[in-house]
């Protein structure tokens, strides 16, 4: 096996875990497009086999039904292990904690052992909740998070968190080649309109004309990255020496309220927009300090925020229908 080096991704062979999600169907189909043969490894717990259809009648693609936590599918000859897999939004793993928990534990270290028998380079696809409620902002990768680690949200933050350190630990003990991600509120299609992120929710209760729940006063801020963006970062890392931790992000700031009425004005909705309670444990701030990805990976999100939204609402209007009916089946 050839070292990889940067941009070096035609011929590359690379198995990609949670490859039917939202974001892992992007990154299997920028992979595929870059050239490389791709195993999609996904138990569909949260994910689903409608987001990678397309991608099926590729001759480099495979898909394989598999729960990381038990053990990894070993392709043989693999260049590169990309992580995703984990419920990532709070419907879900508030619903699965326990999965959640053990992937991020169990399943990391399944995966790292993979990469350390074929010599490849790993990537963990960690995220920006490891800052939890944050007392630093922007954030930067040298801090060290303010988490409750025994709120109902800490079965994602602190089982990431246990991701990024077993991940760490590898490098030190062991020489695996490793690459962490933190990735901050990502949207586009393919997102799942039930599982509660801020984007799907708001398009969807726009298009139906009910009102979008704002939590709290809608101060709290989010920075949000077009999806493609986020995938091109880690296409980045992976190609690359680089260990992280990685923040990607938009470091665009906006208040969850302004993206409410920015979203009704997109969809030309009707809708008025009603405050509801706070969840335990939200953060009140969310924008990433992107300046370690410019130096080290030459990355930086291209995407208008409101480019990306309009093209996010095309999808969902098509998704649901003009009459709000239920949703097709997600591509």
């Amino acid at each position: 096996m050839t070292a990889l080096t940067e941009r070096a991704l035609d011929g590359a062979r690379v198995l990609v875990t949670g490859g039917a999600g939202f974001v892992g169907s992007w990154l299997c189909e920028r992979l595929l497009d870059e050239g490389a043969a791709v195993w999609c490894v996904d138990s569909f717990l949260t994910g689903s086999p409608d987001k990678v259809a397309h991608l099926r009648d590729r001759p480099d693609f495979t898909l394989v039904e598999a729960d990381v936590s038990d053990g990894v599918p070993d392709p043989g000859g693999l260049d590169v292990v990309m992580h995703l897999a984990c419920p990532a939004s709070p419907v879900h793993y508030l619903r699965r904690p326990l999965e959640t928990l053990r992937v991020g534990s169990v399943g990391t270290a399944h995966c790292l052992d993979l990469a350390e028998r074929h010599g490849a380079r790993f990537v963990l696809a960690s995220t920006s909740e490891v800052y939890g409620d944050p007392l630093e902002h922007p954030q930067r990768e040298s801090y060290w998070g303010h988490v409750n680690p025994i709120g109902p949200r800490s079965v994602y933050d602190e089982g990431k968190r246990f991701a990024e350190a077993t991940t760490a630990a590898y490098r030190r003990e062991r020489g695996v080649d490793t690459g962490i991600a933190r990735i901050f509120n990502t949207f586009g299609p393919r997102m799942s309109l039930d599982d509660g992120r801020v984007v799907p929710a708001f398009v969807h209760q726009a298009l139906l004309g009910e009102p979008l729940t704002v939590a709290g006063d809608g101060s709290q801020t989010r920075s949000l990255c077009w999806v493609e963006d986020t995938v091109d970062g880690l296409v980045r890392l992976a190609c690359a020496d680089e260990p992280g931790p990685v923040n990607l992000g938009n470091d665009t700031e906006t208040t969850v309220l302004e993206l409410a009425r920015t979203i009704i004005g997109l969809v030309g909705s009707s809708s008025t927009i009603e405050f509801v309670p706070l969840p335990e444990d939200d953060p009140k701030v969310r924008q990433p300090d992107i300046s370690r990805a410019r130096e080290r990976l030459g990355w930086r999100p291209l995407t208008d925020v409101d480019e990306g939204l309009k093209q996010t609402v095309r999808w969902m209007h098509e998704l649901v229908g003009p009459d709000g009916a239920a949703p097709r089946a997600q591509p």
